[in-house]
């Protein structure tokens, strides 16, 4: 469906993208820079100044070991200034496939690896500020070779969570990461993976 249209039916009118006049930058903040656009709202004419986030795609992954582990992780989050718990995920870098990040990122912040990867979704993680693509990825028999390997402004603990108790811990608000509930949804709702053929775990 054409993102700039609602679902046909009755009553339901054409939205139109919004003209930009002009484009400024207004902050450089290292991991995502901030804009200025003026654009013009079709239905009433009028212009508003809008910021926009540019920034790098982030690659979410849904780490599982053979007897059907998450592997996720707890840490410090600056802007709730509380612990939480999450999968791996992080940034890619220029010309990198999510795939390629997935597995960078599964070995830097747990010291796991995959045995293959599985690409299950893609998402705008906030488009009314954000310009950028999260994308989910499925890493499978993932195994710990070795240590993490953590950058100076990460702190990390790993923890093996059994699959069968995510939907509790969501509901319990144990996870509370948007981003990765909706990986689980993707999880829930992909193809079943060998270790959980014999199931399927539905979420809240």
């Amino acid at each position: 469906m054409d993102r700039t249209t609602h679902p046909r039916g009755a009553g339901h009118r054409v939205i139109q993208p919004w003209p930009r006049q002009r484009s400024e930058p207004v902050a450089d903040c290292r991991i995502f820079t901030v804009r200025k656009d003026t654009v013009v709202n079709p239905r009433t004419g009028r212009a508003h100044d809008m910021f926009v986030l540019d920034q790098p795609n982030w690659v979410n992954v849904i780490p599982l070991t053979d007897d059907d582990h998450v592997v996720m992780i707890e840490q410090w989050r600056h802007g709730t200034r509380s612990v939480h718990l999450e999968t791996p995920g992080g940034l890619m870098d220029p010309g990198e496939t999510p795939e390629a990040c997935a597995r960078r990122e599964l070995r830097e912040e747990t010291g796991y690896e995959a045995g293959d990867l599985k690409l299950l979704g893609v998402t705008h993680p906030n488009p009314a500020l954000q310009n950028n693509h999260q994308y989910y990825v499925l890493a499978r028999h993932c195994r710990r070779v070795g240590p993490p390997q953590l950058d100076h402004a990460e702190d990390i603990h790993v923890r093996l969570i059994p699959r069968t108790d995510l939907p509790r811990l969501i509901r319990e608000g144990q996870i509370t990461h948007g981003i990765v509930i909706a990986g689980f949804y993707f999880l829930n709702h992909s193809a079943p993976t060998p270790s959980s053929a014999h199931r399927r775990q539905g979420l809240p």
